[in-house]
C-alpha cells in the first residue's frame, strides 16, 4: 500500500487510514459492532497494509479508542494512531492534558501520533480563542505526547483565526469525496499554505459511491441524516455513481476502491479515512491503497463529479 511521510512521524503513513467510529457505540452508527467483531476488524486492517488507525475521545465515550488499543495488542507501537479532543474542554493546557492522558490510558500508549481539535464550533470561534488553543496543542506536541497536531473540521475562517500560528498544524480531516468537495477553494488554498494536509473522511459519501443502498444500510442513522441520500442529491448523483460502477468493472475492482482512489489521487491529500466493522468491507477496500487511476478515468469521474456539483448549486 502507498504511504507517505510526514513531519514529526516516524512511520510512513498509508494511503488508507482504517476509521474506529464504528468499532464502538455511536449515534452515527448504533452499537451494531462487538468487541470481537471490532478486534477483527483492526486486525484485517492491519493484514491489508493499513498501517494508521483514526479515533476519537467522542466516540463511544472512549471505547473505540479502548477497542482500538486492546486489538492492537503488541503492535500498537508499529502503527500511526490519530485521535481528537472534543472541543468542549476548558481553554487550559490542564484540561487538555487531562483529556489526553485519558485518550492515552484508553489507548494503552505513552503517545498518540497525531492529536486534532475535532470541530471549531461556537468554542474556538475568534482570534483570542484560537490563539490560545494554538499555545496549548503546541504545548502539547511539545511534551512528546502529540507527536504532531491538527484540527479536524476547520474551514478558511477557522485556519484564519490562527494567524501566524497555523504553521504548527499538520493535519486537517474533513469531509472529501466526489460528492463534497465543500473544502475546495479558499479552504485548501490556506491549509496548503500553511503546510496543512488533508486527512478526507467520508470519502465514499457514507457508502453511497460504494452502492450500500440496501435496506440494511439504509437503516444506519449515519445515512439518514445525510442529504446525499435525499432528494434532489441522491437522483443528481446518478451519473457519477454509474462512472465510478463503470471504472470498477473496466479496473475489476469494487465501487468503493474507485471512489477512495479518486480521493488519494487529489491535491494535499495525506490519506483517505475509510471505516467498516465488517471484515469483508475491510477486505475489498484495501485494494485501492494499490489503485492508480489513469488521467482519463480521473477526468471522467471529475466531469461527472462538476456537473453534480453544478446542479446542486456549488461550482466546483
Amino acid at each position: 500500500m502507498r504511504s507517505i511521510k510526514v513531519e514529526g512521524l516516524d512511520i510512513p503513513w498509508t494511503a488508507l487510514t482504517l476509521g474506529c467510529l464504528q468499532l464502538a457505540p455511536s449515534e452515527a452508527w448504533g452499537d451494531a459492532c462487538t468487541v470481537e467483531e471490532a478486534d477483527r476488524v483492526v486486525k484485517t486492517a492491519l493484514e491489508g497494509g493499513i498501517m494508521a488507525f483514526d479515533t476519537a475521545e467522542g466516540y463511544g465515550d472512549g471505547e473505540s479508542e479502548r477497542r482500538l488499543g486492546k486489538a492492537l495488542g503488541s503492535r500498537k507501537n508499529d502503527v500511526i494512531i490519530v485521535s481528537k479532543i472534543w472541543p468542549d474542554a476548558e481553554m487550559s493546557l490542564e484540561a487538555y492534558q487531562v483529556r489526553l492522558e485519558g485518550t492515552l490510558k484508553a489507548l494503552g500508549r505513552d503517545y498518540v501520533d497525531a492529536y486534532l481539535v475535532h470541530w471549531p464550533g461556537m468554542y474556538i470561534d475568534n482570534m483570542l480563542k484560537s490563539g490560545k488553543m494554538c499555545d496549548i496543542m503546541a504545548a502539547l506536541k511539545e511534551s512528546g505526547k502529540a507527536r504532531t497536531i491538527g484540527v479536524s473540521n476547520f474551514q478558511e475562517r477557522d485556519i484564519g483565526f490562527m494567524a501566524g500560528k497555523a504553521s504548527l498544524f499538520s493535519i486537517n480531516q474533513v469531509p472529501y469525496n466526489l460528492l463534497q468537495r465543500e473544502y475546495e477553494g479558499p479552504h485548501i488554498k490556506i491549509c496548503e499554505k500553511n503546510g496543512i494536509g488533508y486527512m478526507a473522511y467520508a470519502p465514499s459519501a457514507r457508502g453511497l459511491l460504494a452502492g450500500r443502498l440496501d435496506e440494511e444500510a439504509l437503516k444506519a442513522p449515519a445515512r439518514k441524516e445525510c442529504h446525499l441520500y435525499y432528494q434532489p442529491h441522491l437522483g443528481d448523483s446518478k451519473h457519477v455513481r454509474r462512472a465510478v460502477q463503470e471504472i470498477a468493472e473496466e479496473i475489476n475492482t469494487a465501487p468503493i476502491n474507485v471512489a477512495l482512489a479518486w480521493v488519494i489521487q487529489q491535491w494535499n491529500i495525506i490519506t483517505a479515512v475509510v471505516g467498516s466493522r465488517k471484515v469483508d468491507q475491510v477486505k475489498e477496500f484495501c485494494a485501492a491503497g494499490d489503485i492508480t487511476l489513469t488521467s482519463e478515468q480521473l477526468g471522467r469521474l471529475n466531469r461527472e463529479s462538476a456537473q453534480f456539483h453544478s446542479a446542486s448549486g456549488v461550482i466546483v
